[in-house]
Protein backbone atom coordinates (compact mmCIF):
# COMPACT_ATOMS: atom_id res chain seq x y z
CA UNK A 1 0.00 0.00 0.00
CA UNK A 2 1.27 3.16 -0.32
CA UNK A 3 1.76 6.37 1.44
CA UNK A 4 1.63 10.22 1.50
CA UNK A 5 5.08 12.06 2.41
CA UNK A 6 4.45 15.62 3.95
CA UNK A 7 6.94 18.41 3.74
CA UNK A 8 7.56 21.55 5.92
CA UNK A 9 10.07 23.68 3.21
CA UNK A 10 11.94 26.30 4.87
CA UNK A 11 14.67 28.48 4.14
CA UNK A 12 17.86 25.92 5.41
CA UNK A 13 15.28 23.01 6.10
CA UNK A 14 12.99 20.97 5.07
CA UNK A 15 10.87 18.76 7.33
CA UNK A 16 9.80 15.46 6.53
CA UNK A 17 6.66 13.20 7.98
CA UNK A 18 4.91 10.48 6.57
CA UNK A 19 1.55 8.75 7.00
CA UNK A 20 0.86 4.99 8.11
CA UNK A 21 -0.62 2.42 5.78
CA UNK A 22 -3.63 3.24 6.49
CA UNK A 23 -3.76 6.85 6.11
CA UNK A 24 -4.79 7.83 9.65
CA UNK A 25 -2.14 9.14 11.57
CA UNK A 26 1.41 11.35 10.22
CA UNK A 27 4.58 10.69 11.56
CA UNK A 28 7.47 12.71 11.89
CA UNK A 29 10.61 11.32 10.33
CA UNK A 30 13.14 13.66 10.29
CA UNK A 31 14.53 17.60 9.38
CA UNK A 32 16.95 17.54 5.81
CA UNK A 33 19.17 20.59 6.70
CA UNK A 34 20.89 22.64 3.44
CA UNK A 35 23.62 25.48 4.05
CA UNK A 36 21.72 27.82 1.40
CA UNK A 37 18.44 28.08 0.53
CA UNK A 38 19.40 27.52 -2.94
CA UNK A 39 21.75 24.15 -2.85
CA UNK A 40 18.69 21.42 -3.45
CA UNK A 41 20.32 18.58 -4.83
CA UNK A 42 21.10 17.19 -1.64
CA UNK A 43 17.74 17.48 -0.22
CA UNK A 44 15.85 16.48 -3.19
CA UNK A 45 18.17 13.39 -3.49
CA UNK A 46 17.59 12.59 0.01
CA UNK A 47 13.35 13.17 -0.59
CA UNK A 48 14.11 10.52 -3.57
CA UNK A 49 15.41 8.27 -1.43
CA UNK A 50 12.58 8.52 1.11
CA UNK A 51 9.61 8.12 -2.01
CA UNK A 52 11.70 4.86 -2.63
CA UNK A 53 11.59 3.86 0.78
CA UNK A 54 7.99 4.48 1.55
CA UNK A 55 6.32 3.98 -1.56
CA UNK A 56 4.94 7.58 -2.26
CA UNK A 57 2.25 8.47 -4.30
CA UNK A 58 1.93 11.87 -2.97
CA UNK A 59 3.17 14.98 -1.46
CA UNK A 60 1.59 17.09 0.76
CA UNK A 61 3.86 20.61 1.16
CA UNK A 62 3.01 23.04 3.41
CA UNK A 63 2.14 25.97 2.35
CA UNK A 64 2.98 29.59 4.31
CA UNK A 65 0.15 31.89 3.50
CA UNK A 66 -0.05 35.06 5.18
CA UNK A 67 -3.02 35.90 7.63
CA UNK A 68 -4.90 37.69 5.17
CA UNK A 69 -4.61 34.51 3.05
CA UNK A 70 -2.24 36.30 0.67
CA UNK A 71 1.04 34.89 -0.73
CA UNK A 72 4.66 36.30 0.10
CA UNK A 73 7.84 35.75 -0.48
CA UNK A 74 7.79 32.07 1.11
CA UNK A 75 4.62 31.26 -0.29
CA UNK A 76 6.42 32.18 -3.80
CA UNK A 77 9.37 30.08 -3.05
CA UNK A 78 7.19 27.31 -1.53
CA UNK A 79 5.54 27.11 -5.73
CA UNK A 80 8.94 26.91 -7.09
CA UNK A 81 9.20 23.94 -4.38
CA UNK A 82 6.63 21.79 -5.87
CA UNK A 83 7.13 22.83 -9.78
CA UNK A 84 10.71 20.98 -8.83
CA UNK A 85 8.87 17.86 -6.92
CA UNK A 86 6.57 17.66 -9.34
CA UNK A 87 8.78 17.85 -12.56
CA UNK A 88 11.51 15.75 -10.59
CA UNK A 89 9.39 12.96 -9.35
CA UNK A 90 6.07 12.75 -11.05
CA UNK A 91 3.94 12.99 -8.30
CA UNK A 92 1.01 15.09 -7.20
CA UNK A 93 2.16 17.90 -4.53
CA UNK A 94 -0.37 19.20 -3.14
CA UNK A 95 -0.12 22.55 -1.27
CA UNK A 96 -1.81 22.78 2.25
CA UNK A 97 -2.24 25.80 4.19
CA UNK A 98 0.36 25.49 7.00
CA UNK A 99 -0.73 29.14 9.10
CA UNK A 100 0.44 27.89 12.30
CA UNK A 101 1.81 24.73 12.59
CA UNK A 102 5.09 26.11 13.58
CA UNK A 103 3.94 27.60 16.48
CA UNK A 104 1.48 24.63 17.09
CA UNK A 105 4.48 22.33 16.99
CA UNK A 106 6.51 24.42 19.78
CA UNK A 107 3.46 24.32 21.75
CA UNK A 108 3.33 20.36 21.53
CA UNK A 109 7.56 20.48 22.05
CA UNK A 110 7.35 22.48 25.17
CA UNK A 111 4.03 20.71 26.76
CA UNK A 112 5.92 17.44 25.76
CA UNK A 113 9.00 18.98 28.34
CA UNK A 114 11.10 19.04 25.20
CA UNK A 115 13.91 21.36 26.29
CA UNK A 116 14.84 24.33 24.40
CA UNK A 117 18.30 23.19 22.49
CA UNK A 118 16.23 20.06 21.75
CA UNK A 119 13.30 21.57 20.43
CA UNK A 120 14.95 23.34 17.14
CA UNK A 121 16.15 19.67 16.16
CA UNK A 122 12.43 18.50 16.36
CA UNK A 123 10.79 21.70 15.00
CA UNK A 124 10.75 21.23 11.37
CA UNK A 125 9.54 17.50 11.04
CA UNK A 126 6.69 18.06 13.63
CA UNK A 127 5.44 20.87 11.78
CA UNK A 128 5.56 18.30 8.71
CA UNK A 129 3.61 16.03 11.05
CA UNK A 130 1.05 18.16 11.57
CA UNK A 131 0.46 19.36 8.09
CA UNK A 132 0.30 15.81 6.81
CA UNK A 133 -1.99 15.08 9.93
CA UNK A 134 -4.25 17.84 8.66
CA UNK A 135 -5.07 17.04 5.19
CA UNK A 136 -5.62 13.42 6.01
CA UNK A 137 -8.43 14.50 8.66
CA UNK A 138 -9.76 16.77 6.02
CA UNK A 139 -9.52 14.45 3.07
CA UNK A 140 -11.33 12.12 5.47
CA UNK A 141 -14.02 14.57 6.62
CA UNK A 142 -14.74 14.76 3.01
CA UNK A 143 -15.35 11.42 2.57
Amino acid sequence: MKRILGLDYGTKTVGVAVSDELFLTAQGLETITRKDENKLRKTLARIEELIREYEIDEIVLGYPKNMDNSVGDRGKATEEFRDRLEKRFGLPVILWDERLTTMESERILMDGGIRRENRKSRIDWMAASLILQSYMDAVREKE
